[in-house]
């Protein structure tokens, strides 16, 4: 008999595919009228619905996927650990940066990513930041597991942080400055129309909510993933990362691609290379105590 495939797997495709049905209409369809009006009436209603749409679902898939898998690697408490606080920070960063200026500069969202809470913030943004910014630090906790006691744990934020901070790099030129965009800047950017503050609060707001989450987790529950473990997070950062980075260079904007690049994309090449295998269960992980070299044995998540 065949096995299912697991939820998180099927969510993660789904929100794979999305995000190439959105790099088909925004880089060949949109740009093209004569191909739009030749499209019959019902034609014509599946591609407006899904460019009305698409940027919505293709973050609701990736964090159902995110939280199904969490559950299942790391188990529910841990992965509620940090889904909580990474979308409560995440969301009032935003309300606080759409309607003030602080901390990202002064910007607001258009239309093309959902329903806004208070008028403001699309209720998808915060899903966004919980299912990259999960992934990025699962990625940089992993990397940084030869680390022990405060600088493990000070060095995997600041690298889950930097991860995140650089899809930014590629995303936001590409949402934000191109004959489609999904957000506005409402100041003269010095970094292709973007202001430097904007980093800075990406940094600081991933920073934030992961201190947070890692703090839950405890001093004895730090997750360290093995390769087939860490094979889900991989794809879902890769994945996004590579479709910012599609955009950033179909719009001309290859210094922050090549930025990205450099910080977002070569950990996760570290990661491949560096990572071992199971050497048990691939539903096994391994609890490391940031207070001792993470040389404990592989434990049961369930």
């Amino acid at each position: 008999m065949r096995r299912a495939i697991p939820a998180q797997w099927v969510n993660l495709g789904m929100h794979l595919f999305s995000m190439v049905f959105g790099l088909f209409g925004l880089i060949l369809v949109l740009p093209n009228t004569a191909f739009i009006e030749s499209l019959s009436e019902a034609g014509l209603q599946v591609f407006s619905w899904g460019m009305q749409n698409g940027g919505a679902s293709y973050m609701i898939f990736g964090a159902i996927a995110a939280f199904l898998y969490g559950k299942q690697t790391i188990g529910l408490k841990r992965t509620l650990g940090f889904c909580i606080p990474a979308i409560a920070i995440s969301l009032t960063s935003e309300l606080l940066g759409t309607s003030t200026g602080f901390p990202f500069g002064a910007y607001s969202y258009l239309s093309g990513l959902g329903y806004k809470i208070a008028d403001l913030v699309p209720f998808t943004i915060p899903l966004s930041w919980f299912y990259m910014g999960f992934s990025a630090f699962l990625v940089a906790a992993t990397l940084m597991r030869f680390g022990t006691g405060w600088g493990y744990r000070i060095s995997a934020i600041a690298l889950g942080a930097l991860m995140l901070t650089s899809w930014d790099f590629v995303l936001d030129p590409a949402m934000s400055q191109t004959p489609y965009p999904f957000w506005e800047w409402h100041q003269a950017g010095e970094f292709y129309g973007m202001p430097y503050q904007n980093f800075f609060g990406w940094f600081g707001t991933g920073a934030l909510f992961m201190t947070v989450a890692s703090l839950i987790w405890g001093r004895e529950n730090q997750p360290i993933l093995n390769r087939q473990q860490i094979l889900f997070p991989t794809i879902m950062y890769a994945g996004n990362f590579a479709f910012a980075l599609i955009l950033s260079f179909n719009a001309g904007f290859y210094v922050p691609a090549a930025l990205g690049i450099v910080v977002g994309a070569l950990p996760l090449v570290l990661l491949y290379i560096t990572t071992p295998k199971a050497e048990s269960s691939p539903t096994d992980m391994t609890i490391v105590s940031v207070d001792a070299a993470p040389t404990v044995e592989p434990i049961p998540t369930r």
